[in-house]
């Protein structure tokens, strides 16, 4: 097959990423749009070695699962890539993912995964949004979320994953900004004022934050922003802006001022209450972080006489739902503001058997190690990227009996089980929890347990040809990298970087590609900031 070929195939299933899958001539093609079931009209518009992307022209024959996505800026929009298909195939979908991961990246065969628990609605379940401002062609106000792989703000007057009041706050800032606002920001040239509008909302209380990003001291007519908004929306709580002069694509900047109300929020989870502010982590959807929290404390079973570690701890969530049935916990936190959060949310719920410590994980659980600390159960909480091969050993010689992993990317929560069953622990109970309807993601609870690890583990072959190459990491594109290193690090890199940086690690590229033109001809070095940076992509798709 080449670029422009017209085909017909039929999709035998479905990607992490929502695109269908399918064969045509023995080449697994990937379609955004499709649904798995369904006979459909597919124009190729890029060719790999072992597969190829192809666009949806015709839909020949629907697939009983398809639905109508209900939004108009579905597939545009990078937010949602399932709302063209059943919720129940969702989780289907998502099921599969897990089990693929641990089969095919993991070597474990014949484990029970139980099925995902679902939420109760696709809709409505965020209480977060951190919305782009920019300026459309007409020189109007565009807010809403960037489209797939790309920094274009999809304009859109609201988005279904919302709460009402999200979208009433950001109807009645439109107003504000073409009466009043400021400049809008420029990410290109770094000129302009207003770079986000920053939404959150208590769950379980009903209050709301409205925060907006400026790049600058703030803006000229803040009081008829407060007026406006609370006109809006008479349950808002609090308004606030947050300074970021920076030029980078990290959202927030690390200065807050209050306009209005007391600066932060407070909701519920687990019986415990939780004060919000701009800068705090909390989970985007409570309901359902309060099962997978349940979960958790029930794989670990605490009963009283335990010393649990939570590692990767956040602002101590995790660890504070179970300290009332445990000794002790040690939380575990790199991020300091964190930390900070994670010991006033246990002085504001009365939790005196808990204590944080500001450190990298890995060289906290050697430091505890060393100190002769031993717990009874590790609670593991890591991001995307997953463990660090010397936390693993580290957390191993410590001699946990329960180890509770809380995974947000099957791919690495597979490669991190492997190297935990090599070190004797077995796999015990696994658990999908479905935290972001649909969304490309789904978070995993694992419990292990110390002793022989499960015979079933065997070593498995399949073939690239079956994989999508954007989930499992061995074929990760520029494209792929770029986005990783934007995401974790904020920093813009180019191709001709990333080559350079391939080439020292001894990673394969193209004979003359990103090559100078001639032996005199000089070429920009990639500087050390970005050489680490790609240096820790290539790490987290598997390349070095």
């Amino acid at each position: 097959m080449k670029k422009n070929d017209v085909i017909e195939m039929d999709f035998t299933g479905m990607t992490a990423q929502g695109s269908a899958l399918g064969r045509h001539e023995g080449m697994a093609v990937f379609v955004p749009l499709g649904a798995p079931g369904e006979r459909a009209r597919v124009r190729i518009v890029k060719v790999e070695k072992r597969f190829c992307y192809g666009r949806l022209e015709e839909i020949l024959r629907p697939a009983p699962c398809r639905v109508e996505a209900g939004c108009p800026v579905f597939a545009q929009c990078g937010g949602c890539c399932y709302r063209h298909i059943t919720y129940e195939e969702e989780l289907r979908v998502k099921h599969q993912r897990v089990v693929d991961a641990l089969e095919r990246i993991g070597g474990f065969l014949g484990l029970d995964v139980a099925p995902v628990l679902g939420a109760s609605s696709r809709d409505g379940y965020r209480n977060k949004a951190l919305l782009p401002l920019g300026k459309g062609p007409d020189g109007s106000l565009q807010m809403g979320f960037y489209a797939v792989n790309s920094h274009r703000i999809v304009d859109g007057g609201g988005c279904r994953l919302h709460p009402p009041e999200f979208n009433q706050l950001m109807g009645a800032f439109r107003a504000w900004a073409a009466r009043w606002g400021d400049s809008v920001y420029d990410e290109a040239t770094h000129t302009g004022k207003m770079r986000r509008l920053y939404l959150r909302r208590g769950t379980n209380t009903g209050e709301l934050m409205a925060c907006v990003v400026v790049n600058g001291r703030g803006l000229r007519h803040e009081g008829e922003l407060v007026d406006a908004l609370r006109a809006a929306v008479p349950s808002l709580t609090t308004v606030l802006i947050n300074v970021n002069q920076d030029r980078t694509n990290v959202a927030l900047g690390p200065q807050l001022r209050t306009l209005w109300g007391p600066g932060y929020i407070r909701d519920t989870l687990c019986g415990l209450t939780f004060a919000i502010s701009p800068l705090s982590f909390y989970q985007v959807n409570p309901a359902q972080a309060q099962r997978l929290y349940e979960t958790a404390a029930r794989f670990a079973a605490p009963t009283g006489g335990e010393t649990v570690l939570d590692l990767y701890c956040g602002t101590g969530t995790i660890g504070l739902s179970m300290a009332r049935r445990a000794r002790e916990v040690i939380g575990v936190e790199v991020v300091p503001q964190a930390v900070e959060d994670a010991w006033e949310n246990a002085r504001r719920n009365a939790v005196d058997n808990a204590r944080f410590l500001c450190a990298d994980a890995g060289q906290a659980a050697e430091s505890l190690a060393r100190e002769g600390v031993r717990p009874d159960t590790v609670i593991l909480d890591p991001p995307r990227k997953g463990c660090t091969p010397g936390l693993l050993h580290t957390l191993a010689s410590m001699g946990p009996e329960r180890v509770v992993y809380v995974s947000c990317d099957p791919a690495t929560l597979a490669r991190d089980l492997n190297v935990l069953a090599g070190l004797g622990y077995g796999l015990g109970a696994v658990q999908p929890v479905d935290m972001f309807p649909g969304t490309a993601h789904v978070e995993t609870v694992v419990l292990l347990s110390k002793g022989e690890v499960d015979s079933k583990k065997i070593r498995v072959e399949f073939s690239l040809e079956d994989m999508d190459m954007s989930e499992f990491q061995d074929g990760a594109t520029y494209t792929q990298i770029k986005e990783y290193v934007l995401e974790h690090s904020g920093l813009k890199v180019s191709n001709l970087y990333i080559s350079q940086i391939k080439r020292k690690c001894g990673i394969e590229v193209g004979k003359n590609y990103n090559l100078p033109k001639s032996d005199d001809s000089r070429q920009p070095q990639c500087p050390p900031e970005k050489e680490e940076a790609i240096r820790e992509a290539f790490k987290y798709f598997g390349m070095i």
